[in-house]
């Protein structure tokens, strides 16, 4: 099944109708996409990374979990596919996928979907209507970057087992820029804009094209991954990097994202949920930069075609664990000495639409 989900565009599988052996299934989802070749002209991917992604579902033995869920980035130019990150994106269509293909049977008119993220271990639960036992994919919800609108979906993550500030730090210095490393789902890198030398608004064609940005960037994400406990990152895709900016129509920041080289049109949903969170951590680079909120937990995170809004609540645990105050609410007291920042609640409203389902004819091996 081919799906929109949010900003993203992906092939949807069943598990058991690809090879269980990584290498052949691997092998398969590049001829399937038409990888490698920039246009992907021989298969089904759209020629950009948003656009050659695939979901795999699984019913899932996990009590916890409903279905299971395995996201896999497909190279356009090269010979490769990755399970190191996850997709926010993609994952707004995998609870309607499940119903679709009978892995879970609707609730009412409104069905929930707990799905267990198996690139990270993090839980996700997603929330959208099926009136007469049907998937209802028509409503009035619209997210920037995608035209008309849709039904929601609504995701909330739970509280997950990776520690916020993978460093330990509010702000690090990697290769001489101020930096947040944080992960609320993404590994992100969260960088000034201004310390880069742009503003932070150009077009994203115009900041992919600036090869002495793009020397900078390479360095910082190969010296942040491991600082952030990824190891040699030249081959991955994570952490992301977030250049941000003060905002300019109302939201709390104004973000470019390298997706890790390509400049995203808009921000994936689960970067931004760690730009969201990042922002609210005392200390960090997004003092005196961004404007977050000081009363409800909405943040507003704004990108290149529109912005995303994240709800996020921070709490400040004491290294013994005793709880401590609260951010994103506009109460309680920040950044107790020795507190540790935790992300207690995340939840964002995407969309998703069935686009076509049916059989694919991948390419000869």
């Amino acid at each position: 099944m081919l799906m929109r989900g949010g900003t993203s565009k992906g092939a949807y599988f069943l598990a058991d109708d690809l090879p269980a052996e990584p290498a052949a299934r691997d092998g398969l989802l590049l001829r399937i996409m038409g990888s490698p070749d920039p246009r992907q002209i021989d298969g089904l991917g759209g020629a950009h990374p948003l656009t050659s992604k695939v979901a795999v579902v699984s019913a899932s033995s996990d009590p916890e979990a409903d279905v299971a869920y395995l996201f896999l980035q497909v190279g356009v130019e090269k010979s490769e596919v990755s399970d190191r990150q996850n997709c926010g994106n993609l994952l707004a269509g995998v609870g309607p996928f499940a119903v679709e293909r009978g892995l879970v049977a609707p609730g009412g008119d409104r069905t929930s979907v707990r799905i267990r993220m198996l690139n990270t271990g993090d839980l996700a639960v997603a929330d959208f209507p099926t009136p007469g036992g049907r998937v209802d994919y028509a409503g009035s919800a619209e997210i920037s970057g995608v035209p008309g609108s849709a039904a929601p979906v609504v995701i909330e993550f739970p509280q997950g087992a990776s520690p916020l500030l993978p460093t330990g730090r509010a702000r690090d210095l990697v290769a001489g820029t101020p930096v947040t490393c944080v992960d609320n789902g993404m590994p992100t890198v969260l960088i000034a804009a201004s310390s880069l030398g742009v503003t932070g608004y150009e077009e994203p064609a115009a900041l992919e094209a600036d090869q002495e940005l793009a020397g900078r960037l390479r360095t910082i994400r190969l010296e942040a991954g491991r600082l952030m406990g990824l190891g040699d990152v030249a081959d991955t895709t994570v952490p992301k990097l977030s250049l941000l900016a003060p905002p300019s129509d109302g939201g709390a920041v104004m973000t470019r994202t390298f997706i890790p080289v390509r400049c995203h049109t808009a921000i994936g949903v689960l970067g931004a949920a760690s730009v969201a969170a990042g922002l609210l951590v005392e200390g960090g680079v997004g003092e005196g930069v961004a404007s977050p909120p000081r009363h409800g937990d909405r943040v507003r995170v704004e990108h290149p075609t529109g912005f995303l809004d994240i709800e996020t609540t921070l709490a400040y645990d004491t290294p013994d664990g005793t709880p401590g105050g609260t951010a994103g609410t506009g109460t309680g007291d920040v950044g107790t000495a020795g507190a540790l920042p935790v992300a207690r609640r995340t939840a964002v409203v995407r969309t998703a639409r069935k686009i076509f389902d049916g059989t694919v004819f991948p390419r000869p091996a």
